[in-house]
């Protein structure tokens, strides 16, 4: 069994920054309760683990920011690295609450774009429907429409000088096909498209696999950007591809037969975890036994 590390792989900077953030929160504001509104990023371990120093996590499918503030009352709020709309900010502000700002640099120079062009004209915003991250950006103002599929350019009527951009998360084989339906709808429309650096080195060095049989990806299921590194997977000629949280919920099946093995890990996956599933495909090429190596005690 050959094991491919794929590079690069594990957290982005805008990752390490919001970890840092809440960690430096918490250590300073010891009287009051802080709230995290929703996952500091997609990586169930990291949540897991700050909420271990005493950060609380409010996360409910179906609910938006907007209704997750609902909940807290007094403390101090981190809005997440995904952003959140002007909308989220004020409510904040209203009831009073400590606000600690961890969206991405990346999240927040798309904010600052749509902010400027929706005085003089339509954005559509290329996003994945109920993502924290597009729910930001569409909540910055009327006049930006989220492009989930084709389907939703079916119902927009007008729209005057016309911007196109889109999540920093996506997958760049799918948006450029958004692009061009976008641009056929209106074919004065203008894409400035926006997917962070971090997100497009590890498509590309998913898509620059040669002669691999399987691909496995670290990551959380709530992570868009782990989601689309298994799906380029897919399409990139690899024979199979497969997402798995951690060495723990990795199985002998899943690698039995294969070998040529690459492994990449989404970019809020912590490299521990990365580190412990490339360490149990080289026990089990090593000695033919099948031993998951066990989480480590410190995941960030």
């Amino acid at each position: 069994m050959e094991i491919i590390k794929v590079v690069p792989r594990g957290y982005c900077q805008g990752v390490v920054r919001a970890i840092q953030i809440a960690r430096k929160t918490m250590n300073t504001d010891t009287k009051r309760p802080v709230w995290m509104l929703g996952m500091i990023v997609h990586n169930r371990h990291v949540v897991e683990a700050l909420q271990e120093l005493g950060i609380r996590c409010l996360e409910s499918k179906g609910k938006t920011r907007l209704e997750l503030l609902d909940e807290i009352d007094q403390g101090t709020v981190i809005f997440t690295a995904h952003g959140v709309s002007d909308a989220v900010y004020e409510k904040a502000k209203a009831k009073g609450l400590a606000i600690v700002d961890a969206t991405c640099p990346d999240v927040r120079k798309t904010h600052d774009l749509i902010r400027s062009h929706v005085k003089h004209g339509d954005v559509l915003y290329i996003g994945k429907r109920n993502h924290p991250e597009a729910e930001g950006a569409v909540g910055i103002s009327d006049r930006v429409h989220l492009i989930s599929d084709e389907t939703d350019l079916e119902g927009l009527g007008d729209l005057e000088n016309v911007l196109i951009t889109n999540q920093t998360t996506l997958s760049i084989i799918d948006t450029q096909d958004l692009i061009q339906a976008c641009r056929t709808r209106f074919p004065d429309a203008r894409p400035q498209p926006e997917i962070c650096n971090a997100t497009t080195m590890r498509q590309k060095a998913v898509m620059n696999l040669r002669d691999t049989d399987l691909l496995i990806v670290v990551g959380d299921p709530h992570s868009n950007n782990s989601n689309q590194l298994k799906e380029i997977g897919k399409t990139a000629g690899i024979r199979s591809a497969l997402l798995v949280e951690d060495a723990e919920n990795l199985k002998e099946s899943d690698i039995r037969g294969f070998e040529r093995i690459a492994v990449t890990s989404g970019s809020s996956t912590p490299n521990t975890l990365t580190d412990g599933v490339i360490r149990t495909l080289e026990i089990y090429r090593d000695t033919g036994n099948f031993r998951p190596v066990p989480l480590p005690d410190s995941i960030i």
